[in-house]
């Protein structure tokens, strides 16, 4: 598929995402929840922070190399877990999986993946997290984790955000349903979009039948079926603390919670075994009126100390959000629209696309900063004036991490 050559940035790549795909495809990906309170805050807190770079610094030999669980990755970002990448792409899952391996970064698959994990694994390869929405059937969960376990991924990213459905009104407006239904609506508008209707829906249905949350079939007697929404949904408004618990003994590696925004929810996924989390609010995807991660996460990162692992998501569009997230306490950002955006608009050279401009970004951000490591943020780097009590514990968090650091070398 070719990529128009005028795209410099993500929004770029959503404007031409929109108008390759089907409205009831791009509300889907692009919308929140209820009134996008939550959606939009994603990106106006990023405006209330500044830079305060320094100058005539030596960055020719600067470097984006970030090291996670021992494990060390090109750039300081990597692919988070969006269910359904394939309406936008044929196999869509593995051509981001594909482009996140070429990058040297990480990519999370989504339990709500169009693509069977064994799939992904097999024809992607890279550094594979694997995403578990979890209902409280621990039998049905077992059988995920250890498919994942088999099939090669590194780490568990358990989603715990998601005790009920969130209330998104545009799928109900656009009759959105996984399988994949066509009604009157949709198809006239799958008309009007001859590329997608050719290259996305007729490939994946003459390939694989109709599009829907694979990882969630189950094989009965022999036989491959297809297990219900309303049936992996079942009862995950009644987890707790100790079904993270449960998944520690049960998973073999890195176990991280996604869904964080406290900083004793923090402490309780560390007591329960977590090997790190997600500071997220599902790309304001659920709860409408959630804080943004941004304005947490100095918090968060004071309450669990230097040495916890946390990771970062939800309205990150440009290398600039990242370095800014990176310098408030985050040890990697995750991205998941941005390379959806790239993959709908030009299938596998989109998303290799999506993931060059952050990287570029990030590139540049430090040189204009003076920063000649990712490592090297800091809150010194930023201005946050409408945000004091950010900036400051933002500060003492990273004393204590250098205070690690020089442990560490010592």
């Amino acid at each position: 598929m070719k990529l128009d050559r005028r795209i410099q940035n993500i929004d770029d790549l959503r404007r031409a995402a929109q108008k390759r795909v089907p409205r009831v495809a791009f509300d889907f990906m692009a919308g929140g929840a209820e009134d996008f309170v939550t959606l939009d805050n994603n990106r106006t807190v990023f405006e209330r922070i500044r830079f305060r770079p320094h100058t005539l610094v030596d960055v020719s030999n600067r470097s984006t190399k970030t090291t996670i669980f021992g494990k060390s990755f090109d750039m300081p970002f990597g692919v988070a877990p969006t269910g359904a990448a394939g309406l936008y792409c044929h196999r869509g899952e593995t051509a981001i999986a594909r482009a996140a391996k070429a990058a040297g970064i990480p990519f999370v698959l989504s339990t709500s993946s169009f693509e069977p994990m064994e799939d992904v694994a097999r024809d992607a390869g890279g550094t594979l997290w694997f995403q578990l929405y979890m209902s409280k059937d621990r039998a049905a969960a077992e059988r995920l984790v250890l498919r994942a376990r088999d099939a090669g991924y590194e780490a568990l990213v358990m989603t715990t955000d998601i005790p009920v459905p969130a209330n998104r009104e545009y799928n109900e407006r656009n009759a959105f349903s996984v399988p994949f239904k066509l009604n009157l609506s949709n198809m006239i508008d799958g008309i009007r979009h001859p590329d997608w209707l050719v290259n996305v829906l007729f490939r994946t249905l003459w390939h694989s039948g109709v599009p829907r949350y694979r990882n969630l079939d189950t094989e009965v007697g022999g036989k491959i079926i297809a297990k219900s929404r309303s049936e992996s949904r079942a009862h995950r408004d009644c987890l707790t603390w100790d079904d993270v618990r449960w998944l520690r003994k049960l998973w073999p590696h890195k176990l991280l919670v996604k869904g964080i925004l406290r900083p004793d929810d923090a402490l309780a996924a560390r007591e329960a075994g977590a090997d790190g989390i997600f500071v997220s609010n599902h790309g304001g995807r659920q709860l409408d009126g959630a804080v943004s991660p941004i304005e947490v996460l100095p918090q968060i990162r004071a309450a669990v100390g230097p040495a916890f692992t946390v990771m970062a998501d939800s309205g990150f569009r440009r290398g600039s959000d990242i370095v800014k997230a990176l310098a408030l306490g985050a040890d990697m950002v995750f991205v998941g629209r941005a390379p959806l955006f790239g993959v709908a608009a030009a299938g596998a050279p989109g998303a290799a696309r999506a993931i060059e401009i952050l990287g570029s970004e990030v590139r540049r951000v430090l040189a204009l900063l003076g920063c000649t490591c990712i490592e090297d943020l800091s809150p010194d780097y930023l201005y946050c004036e409408a945000l004091p009590e950010l900036q400051r514990l933002a500060i003492a968090a990273h004393s204590g991490r250098i205070e690690l650091l020089k442990t560490k070398q010592a």
